[in-house]
């Protein structure tokens, strides 16, 4: 979800020291944070608490749906879900610091949405003899698609979020430890998580399209090669991590805190009784970091409303918790509408609240519209989450300032100023205006 950029040093230190002094001081464990400690493992570090309080819940249930397990996973999905679907559209398109971005880069933000939406409603809205498929049949190949598409969001999200976290405690310039995080993010992250979901079975029409490339006869060897294999690289690889960032001239205790949280969550893929462990923890902790991000952008970024839209929107947007709530709401409104491609009817959440619409919403003669719904939805999500925080884009650091700049500065402040070129602190300054800027089941939910 974010990319990384070059950074250098900055620091905070006493209100007396001299400013360059300053300047040079390591950053404090709150300067570290994305935005505080408490902010952080609510929104982005709560897999340290989730994952001891989940195994908590679903202990001496053998199902974990029927433990109160779900009744967590109800409560953080419905305001969480498709809040975080939206979160990247919101800062495009209902923002005002970013929509200068709507006119310098139309492809990435109107052109490939519009012509996405398109591709997805007339794959599922052509007749069979236009196109000879059955819609099974096409549900099937788009959601191999989005299970691909997704499982390289999700790492792509967690190099991200190390690579912020990196900045913060002035070390984003570190091309060694940048390339760590980005491998261990694909492989951790990304790679294992695919084989964990494959072993147990969780994977959308896995007996369709994964199944027949394992052979009958070695397939118990296989897997319990898999999985064996596949725990011991995990803690190896976090071991790695973890030497090579408690060894570095700034370690970051967010950061410690994140690759722990990210191998917690893998290894209880791998060795869970029941997947659905899996599925509340990768979810929520990926909702929630896309949630809280979006608040911080676009609380802290340009304010200045220019249309009629953005000025309606500006109390909200100027706002963090204000944004939070805005897209919670929309989440709701959006379940019972988008649960119809999301998920199979064994993780339906809708009708728990609005009753019976919801279950006639998934058999009524709306379906291929609101599957074509749900899957373009998805893959604009995935299009301008990349769009909305590519920040090797000079415009992007602008329009995004708010998450670039350490807590308790701002793009103004003179320690933001004097921090050296490349942190993201004077990223956010030189990017100001008149100056130069430097260079299905499984899918459940």
């Amino acid at each position: 979800m974010l990319a990384a950029n070059r950074s250098s040093e900055k620091g905070d230190s006493m209100p007396d020291a001299d400013p360059m002094i300053r300047a040079e001081a390591p950053p404090s464990v709150a300067t570290r944070c994305i935005k505080s400690p408490a902010w952080d493992l609510v929104w982005i570090l709560n897999p340290l608490w989730l994952v001891p309080l989940v195994l908590l819940l679903a202990q001496d249930h053998e199902d974990a749906r029927n433990s109160p397990v779900d009744g967590l996973f109800f409560v953080l999905a419905v305001p969480l879900w498709f809040g975080h679907r939206v979160s990247s559209a919101w800062l495009a398109y209902a923002t005002p610091a970013y929509r200068p971005l709507l006119a310098r880069q139309r492809l990435r933000f109107v052109a490939a949405p519009l012509l996405i939406a398109a591709a997805c409603f007339a794959v599922l809205m052509a007749p069979e003899r236009v196109l000879p498929m059955p819609l099974e049949e096409r549900v099937l190949w788009l959601v191999v698609l989005d299970f691909l598409l997704v499982s390289h969001h999700y790492a792509a999200q967690h190099f991200g979020l190390l690579s912020l976290y990196r900045a913060r405690a002035g070390r984003a310039s570190s091309p060694n430890t940048r390339r760590l995080d980005r491998w261990f993010a694909l492989i951790v992250g990304g790679g294992f998580v695919v084989v964990a979901q494959a072993l147990t079975g969780s994977i959308a029409f896995q007996e369709r399209w994964i199944d027949p490339w394992l052979g009958e006869v070695a397939s118990d060897l296989l897997a319990r090669t898999l999985h064996d294999g596949g725990i011991a690289l995990v803690v190896i690889l976090t071991a790695l991590v973890l030497g090579v960032e408690l060894r570095s001239e700034r370690p970051s205790l967010p950061r410690i805190g994140y690759v722990l949280g990210l191998a917690a969550m893998v290894l209880l893929a791998f060795i869970a009784r029941d997947p659905f462990l899996f599925i509340v923890l990768w979810s929520v902790q990926h909702w929630s970091a896309a949630m809280g991000l979006t608040s911080l952008a676009a609380a802290g970024g340009e304010q200045a409303a220019t249309t009629r839209w953005q000025r309606l929107l500006a109390p909200i947007n100027r706002r963090g918790w204000a944004v939070l709530l805005a897209l919670s709401v929309v989440s709701v409104l959006l379940l019972p509408l988008l649960e119809v491609e999301a998920v199979t009817d064994d993780y339906v959440y809708a009708d728990r609240i609005f009753g019976e619409a919801a279950w006639w919403l998934r058999s009524s003669p709306f379906v291929p519209v609101l599957l074509a719904l749900g899957f373009a939805t998805g893959f604009i999500h995935y299009l301008l989450d990349r769009a909305a925080f590519r920040f090797s884009s000079p415009d992007v650091r602008q329009a995004a300032r708010g998450l670039l700049i350490a807590p308790g500065l701002t793009a103004s402040s003179p320690r933001a100023a004097q921090s050296s070129p490349g942190s993201p602190a004077s990223l956010a300054a030189a990017a100001r205006p008149g100056t130069s800027s430097p260079h299905r089941r499984s899918r459940a939910p």
